[in-house]
């Protein structure tokens, strides 16, 4: 007797619950009755999503409850992770639509819904921390019903159930208040009821869809994906790839989930996700099918990456000293290596040798995967993010973005004036209780380097959201703000005497006592020019003294720039050197006279 699945995923804004959603669930199911699990956020495994908070990579886990099986799928929130999600509808028959309490539906969440919405799925509203103290339920619950009707869901799906949660304390239920709330039962029961089984064919010949990647140390390479027709076992499959090759291979382990581990099992019945390893080379979007009767299935779309980077060889003064892997084959190795899990990806050569041109979805897609580099011990240089151009009927072509703001009433005026500068175009703009709530359409290219700037002019009290929109015509220059660097005049160490003649100048990116090197930025300069300061200068000795030898001038504290404070510092001609232990902004010409020539060059 095969046992009832449902194949649930969570999806939502970055940051209103899913994660935390699917602990509650894990906790309460019958699966862990006998053993509590310790700690939150128990999906977030990788140790760069516990910092930042944020899911990355899309997770498996499966709890059995009332004698169904439930596989729940955590999705990323970021759009920038949108590959992920869009590969995750194709796994399951349905959604739980996380929405907090009070800030209702954000760009995210749109995103995330129009995928689930577009296949097809029935989706359960979850309206997640009613116990904040400002929670506004009701409304929350409008604005999710006007989202639903303005990307065009089904009249089925638009009669959506509701069920009221704090996630936090485990407790859900369908009314509106936290008292009467016991349990996360009523989610369950939710589900059971809303999410259909999945329609498959079980006696036919079968189709596995592949989904998602990962590594075994010891099985190798493991396949993620759906049984979608037939029974899957071990032994002899076809296995057709993205371009309709078909090849005989042979499935030497099949795995299943239970819990927050896998096991072993010997078949999965059609609707059911599994693991499984034996074919060294496949790839996401792949089909496994019965030996006899090969029929592939469509394979996956994913959305065009819009930013691109150049990573290359480390070629500073400093190369080699702190890194692990620092060569052109280490480095082109582990896009490599990165290209198979993350199909929203795209790796070309660059000029030059030791080159490589990195495409992906946004600034925070490029930028998480160089922090996993540098952790694992590579050093590499890449350069300021790009957006990708396109050209359709002879006419130039650039991304947008959908940008919502919310920042203190009396510094919307800065926004509005800098998102201006940047060709953005304002769509709305209300302002309740003295926060105001901003909408704009800007080029890719006006946000880039923004995000920093925005929360400079906020002072960290602003929030910022973008969502890809699509391709539109070109709009011309942007005039953007530019900066000038303080570049550091000589190679040595750092010392206070100098520092102090450099932050007359403008703001320190460095303390005393760092070693740095001639033509490597050390700070921005007060005026959108360059300038070359000695930070290496000592004061000169004498057996004199003199009267004012007593007061000692303060060094201020230096800005401390985060991986993406750096990327979005970086100008056209400076280059980010990233290695395990420092981040340094380096011009690409170092020397004063090759800077000169190539600025003449340009001119030219």
């Amino acid at each position: 007797m095969s046992t009832p699945i449902r194949n649930i995923a969570i999806i939502a804004h970055v940051d209103h619950g899913k994660t935390t959603l699917a602990d509650s669930l894990l906790k309460q199911s019958e699966t862990f009755k006998e053993r509590g699990l310790e700690g939150e956020t128990i999906l977030d495994s990788n140790p760069l999503e516990r910092e930042r908070g944020i899911t990355i990579l899309a997770k498996n886990v499966a709890v059995m409850f009332g004698g169904v099986k439930i596989n729940i799928v955590d999705t990323p929130g970021h759009a920038d992770f949108g590959g992920e999600v869009e590969r995750i509808m194709n796994l399951v028959d349905g959604a739980l639509l996380l929405v907090d309490a009070k800030e209702g539906p954000m760009p995210q969440t749109r995103f995330v819904l129009k995928k689930a919405i577009q296949a097809g799925h029935r989706i359960i509203v979850v309206i997640n921390k009613i116990d904040k103290p400002d929670a506004r339920p009701d409304w929350v619950l409008d604005q999710v019903f006007d989202l639903f009707v303005t990307l065009g869901a089904s009249d089925a799906q638009t009669d959506f159930p509701v069920v009221y949660a704090s996630a936090k304390q485990g407790k859900a239920g369908m009314e509106n208040d936290l008292n009467t709330m016991t349990d996360i039962r009523p989610l369950f029961d939710t589900i059971l009821k809303e999410i259909p089984e999945p329609k498959v064919d079980v006696g036919g010949p079968l189709q596995v869809s592949v989904a998602n990647i990962s590594y075994d140390n010891y099985k190798g390479k493991m396949a993620i994906g759906r049984v979608v027709r037939g029974t899957c076992k071990p032994g002899p499959v076809m296995w057709i790839n993205r371009a309709g090759a078909q090849t005989p291979s042979k499935l030497s382990t099949l795995m299943g989930f239970m819990g927050l581990g896998r096991v072993e099992i010997q078949e999965a019945q059609a609707g059911d996700i599994i693991a499984f390893a034996g074919i060294p080379d496949i790839n996401i979007g792949e089909t496994v099918a019965d030996l006899e009767k090969p029929e592939a299935l469509p394979v996956i779309s994913i959305e065009e990456p819009t930013v691109k980077m150049t990573f290359g060889v480390n070629t500073s003064p400093f190369a080699g000293q702190e890194g692990q892997f620092t060569t052109s084959r280490n480095i082109k190795e582990r896009l490599e290596r990165e290209l198979q899990n993350d199909v929203a990806l795209r790796v070309e050569p660059g000029a030059g040798d030791g080159a490589f041109i990195v495409s992906g979805r946004g600034e925070l897609h490029l930028s998480i995967l160089i922090e996993r580099m540098r952790r694992e011990g590579f050093e590499l240089q890449v350069s300021r993010p790009q957006v990708i151009y396109k050209e359709e009927n002879s006419q130039k072509m650039e991304p947008f973005e959908e940008v919502s703001l919310e920042c203190p009433e009396g510094m919307s005026g800065s926004v509005i004036e800098k998102m201006g500068r940047r060709k953005g175009e304002m769509k709305d703009m209300r302002v309740e209780s003295g926060t105001a709530y901003l909408q704009f359409e800007i080029p890719t290219r006006g946000l880039i380097g923004y995000r920093n700037e925005f929360m400079m002019d906020t002072r960290g009290q602003g929030i910022i959201n973008s969502l890809f929109l699509g391709y539109r015509a070109f709009v011309g220059a942007i005039e953007g703000t530019p900066h000038g660097s303080l570049i550091s005049h000589e190679t040595g160490e750092a010392n206070t005497y100098g520092l102090l003649a450099a932050q007359e100048r403008g703001q320190l990116f460095i303390n005393p006592g760092i070693r740095v090197y001639e033509g490597m930025v050390v700070g921005q300069n007060a005026k959108p020019e360059d300038l070359v300061v000695n930070v290496c200068k000592e004061k000169k000795l004498s057996n004199m003294r003199s009267k004012g030898d007593g007061v000692a001038e303060g060094l201020d504290t230096p800005r401390a720039m985060s991986l993406e404070e750096c990327l979005e510092y970086l100008g056209d001609d400076e280059l980010l050197e990233v290695t395990p232990q420092n981040l340094r902004i380096r011009k690409q010409f170092l020397k004063d006279f090759e800077r000169k020539r190539a600025t003449q060059a340009a001119g030219a």
